[in-house]
């Protein structure tokens, strides 16, 4: 294994982001010391945030100067199925999520009770997000709507309709339908403000009858794997967890934590779509603190979009030039260990303080003003999170993501670039430090609510959006 003393331009360029951190990190009236405008910390913003940048900078020193390398490592035991109750409660579980949304747009309504909005951002935008990362592939049968299609063709062929040959998939395509899906739901959650009434209910029919469609269009198995947005972003954010898909069988395969980043086979759609969820997380911050508010005020929809397509393509086309210069395999490889940690970071309260809404919709299954449980009039609350908790909870995942993304970045590079190995990486290295900065300083600042937002939470229950 080589061994090489770290040039003196890496320590040059460290140096220089160092007092970058520093000088933007200077203490001022604007930045407090809170987190997310209600957890403060126990430290000034400028200590975290030139610590943190610090840190991330340091780790990759370290991993360039002892050159870290790593082959995927050989799988400890055999493919197998998950057992039949669990994989038969998986669909059922999402069938009926699925099959509850659908009747409570049927039947109209507005409330906390609105499962369309809890489900959707919520439980699969998130939850599902970070189970698929950090234990096993769980939409892989929760998905309803392969769920739908199975139904659909059984049906069909107790009917006597003999089913076609699916078409074959334009290899031009690739993963870039679900690139354009993913911007559309990010449009949807940023600009929509989650689509607000009965928008998320038509979109949710919408998008389940282009991807029933398109699955008999191609395939069921060919449609997830390129253009069905939530099973292509779930399988790449896969990568990073200890059971991964074997095949589309859905035998689970067990390997060491993060291995699955250095197994090959990254797309350059695969950089786009972690750097648009990466993006959007970051827009979501930034576009909520006094400081952007201050700047831009609080647009329509219209001048609103255009912002969140500049800011996305802004990532998108960093990320993408980032690619050329240290490979499609480095690239993604330390990029999604960092969307992992800014998804836990930023969504952690909203996930443990909204998701209590969905005692209220046990009690009020269909918006008509029930109370089954008695639970119907619960107010979602934090009241109980210690504030120490959460603002390192969100520091350690942040940091934590980049330093993993970090080591994998630096691995990926080792075993498929060429080239000065170190020289190629010091973008991605940059492109961390500043993302850790601002991420960091995005959770630091207040949050302004307006007026707006203030009347939808109410409207719709999509508190803390």
């Amino acid at each position: 294994m080589s061994r090489f003393t770290a040039p003196p331009l890496l320590f040059r360029l460290l140096a220089i982001l160092g007092v970058g951190l520093a000088l933007l990190a200077e203490p001022s009236a604007a930045l407090a010391h809170a987190l997310t405008g209600s957890y403060q910390s126990r430290l000034p913003l400028p200590v975290y945030l030139v610590g943190a940048g610090l840190t991330v900078a340091l780790s990759f020193a370290f991993v360039l100067v002892r050159d870290l390398r790593a082959e995927p490592p050989a799988d400890v035991a055999p493919a197998r199925l998950p057992p039949r109750p669990v994989r038969w409660l998986l669909r059922g579980v999402g069938l009926v999520g699925w099959l509850w949304i659908v009747a409570q747009g049927i039947l109209g309504g507005s409330s906390l009770a609105d499962v369309a909005s809890l489900f959707v951002w919520n439980y699969t935008w998130v939850v599902v997000a970070l189970i698929s990362a950090l234990w096993f592939p769980i939409w892989h049968w929760l998905d309803p709507f392969s769920t739908l299609h199975d139904l659909g063709a059984r049906a069909l062929r107790a009917a006597g309709v003999d089913g076609w040959a699916p078409s074959p998939y334009p290899a031009w395509l690739g993963r870039w339908p679900a690139v354009a899906l993913l911007m559309f739901l990010i449009w949807m959650e940023l600009v929509l403000r989650g689509g607000l009434g009965s928008t998320l209910f038509v979109a949710i029919l919408g998008y389940t009858a282009f991807t029933l469609a398109m699955m008999a269009q191609f395939g069921r198995d060919t449609w997830r794997a390129n253009g069905e947005v939530f099973n292509v972003w779930f399988r790449i954010l896969n990568r990073l967890a200890p059971y991964g898909l074997a095949d589309d069988l859905g035998r689970l395969r067990r390997r060491s934590f993060g291995s699955g980043l250095l197994s090959g086979g990254w797309q350059r759609a695969d950089v786009a779509l972690i750097a648009l969820g990466t993006g959007s997380i970051l827009f979501d911050g930034l576009s909520q603190t006094a400081p952007w508010y201050n700047l831009l005020g609080a647009p329509p929809a219209g001048p609103l979009t255009l912002q969140l397509i500049g800011f996305l393509a802004l990532v998108v086309g960093s990320a993408l030039l980032v690619a050329r210069a240290v490979g499609l395999a480095s690239t993604a490889a330390g990029l999604l260990p960092i969307a992992v940690g800014y998804l836990l970071a930023h969504y952690l309260t909203f996930v443990v303080i909204d998701g209590q809404r969905l005692l209220i919709a046990l009690s009020d299954p269909f918006q008509q003003g029930w109370d089954v449980f008695g639970t119907a009039f619960n107010e979602p609350t934090g009241a109980f999170l210690p504030p120490g908790l959460v603002w390192t909870a969100q520091i350690v995942t942040v940091v934590g993501g980049h330093m993993t993304g970090a080591w994998a970045g630096h691995v990926a590079a080792a075993r498929h670039g060429a080239g000065d190995l170190r020289l190629r990486q010091v973008p991605l290295a940059v492109v961390m430090v500043v993302l850790t900065t601002v991420t960091l300083w995005s959770l630091g600042q207040a949050i302004v609510e307006t007026l707006e937002e203030a009347s939808a939470v109410l409207r719709s229950g999509a508190a803390g959006r």
